[in-house]
């Protein structure tokens, strides 16, 4: 069912993930030029993949940006946002903050509909709040804080508001269900680095036709050239020059994003469920328990488990990290309150996380966390 080994440092934290075996090897072919009919033919592939993950109509307009996860989010606003448009955005941790500050820079009248940390957006505030509102921006799982946002459920609000709804699925597209047409959701993007297991530097990035629209009635041109949607579409369908793309990068996410298609979406969501389901099985006696209460507001890729009493978070951290195994703690206000599993793409893997037991048991002198392990993994069917 699973891969088995483990090569190097361990990455457990929520992104980057391990490199794919497929698309560390694809980083290694020989350089094409960026204009060449072969780079094309893969990109081409790489945009019916991305329309797959995604879930998108089939003519969506897929592409990569040559950034990483925070670039694609910037370019949503910078090409769907105008000076004094109502911008909504959904800020129930970091990266929801994030969004707004970016839509406030591009010149929007920014609303927030907020929750507390470790709770999910409730759809009533954002319906509460719509009213004149050009854009509703949401995180679909907080990566902060280990909380997946109801989009689905906002989502409908938003198209029947008329609204456009961008989607940062950075933790969540390529190993979570995404139904970008079914949904209703607009524009979407994530990080290669992330769920699909490819090195950091992409942000793939899927953009709707009302969203076009909207780009296309701007009054003034779009402030951020580099990823202007025009010219990003001149490159990947007329195949135009734009800008000199990272084609090393594409040979190696078109491998990754092989990968986990071959694997099957719904293969890969049973995948983290299993595991999430092992490690916390593993770790509840030694006192750690769910930083999110609520089971339908956790975030499966982002494990967020509250610290054991006495705790010490940094040693513990520091001495896993002699054993070259890497574990995340909390950002900002949960610092030394929550560690944060990441379980996507090659991480998502039973062997790094077994030496992360094994570890465990030894620098807490614990007994009977592998074990509970490897009895969690073989008891519930995937």
């Amino acid at each position: 069912m699973f891969e088995d080994t483990h090569d190097g440092h361990i990455l457990l934290t929520p992104g980057p993930t391990p490199i794919h075996p497929r698309a560390q090897r694809a980083l290694m072919r020989p350089m094409l030029g960026h204009m060449d009919p072969e780079v094309f033919a893969l990109n081409g592939e790489i945009q019916q993949g991305l329309r797959m993950m995604y879930g998108t109509e089939p003519e969506a307009f897929t592409a990569l940006l040559a950034g990483t996860g925070s670039l694609g989010m910037e370019a949503g606003f910078a090409n769907l946002v105008e000076a004094g448009d109502e911008v909504l955005v959904c800020a129930n941790g970091s990266f929801g903050r994030r969004m707004a500050e970016m839509a406030a820079r591009y010149g929007a009248r920014v609303r927030l509909v907020t929750a507390p940390l470790g709770e999910a957006i409730d759809p009533a505030d954002v319906a509460a709040h719509l009213g004149g509102v050009g854009m509703v921006a949401v995180v679909h799982g907080e990566t902060s804080t280990g909380v997946l946002n109801p989009v689905p459920e906002i989502a409908r609000l938003v198209r029947r508001s008329g609204a456009l709804l961008t989607v940062d699925a950075v933790t969540t597209a390529g190993m979570e269900p995404f139904h970008m047409a079914e949904w209703g959701v607009d524009y979407a993007y994530t990080g290669a680095q992330k769920c699909l297991s490819a090195p950091p530097g992409l942000a793939p990035v899927a953009i709707g036709e009302r969203a076009f629209a909207r780009y296309q009635a701007r009054r003034t041109p779009t402030p951020l050239w580099y990823c202007d949607f025009g010219g990003l579409r001149d490159y990947w369908v007329e195949h135009t020059y734009h800008h000199t793309v990272p084609v090393n990068l594409h040979f190696a996410l078109h491998a990754a994003l092989q990968a986990a298609l071959e694997e099957g979406l719904e293969a890969r969501q049973a995948r983290v469920r299993l595991l999430g389901h092992a490690v916390v099985t593993a770790l509840t006696p030694l006192g750690f328990t769910h930083y999110v209460k609520d089971p339908a507001a956790r975030l499966p890729t982002v494990l967020a488990l509250r610290l054991p009493p006495g705790f010490d978070d940094a040693a513990v951290r520091a001495a896993l990290r002699a054993r070259e195994i890497s574990v995340t703690g909390g950002l900002g206000p949960t610092a030394g309150l929550i560690w944060r599993l990441g379980l996507m793409g090659e991480a998502a893997r039973p062997a790094p996380y077994r030496a992360l037991m094994l570890a465990l048991e030894d620098l807490l002198g614990e007994r009977g966390v592998v074990d509970r392990f490897e009895e969690a993994l073989g008891a519930v069917p995937v």
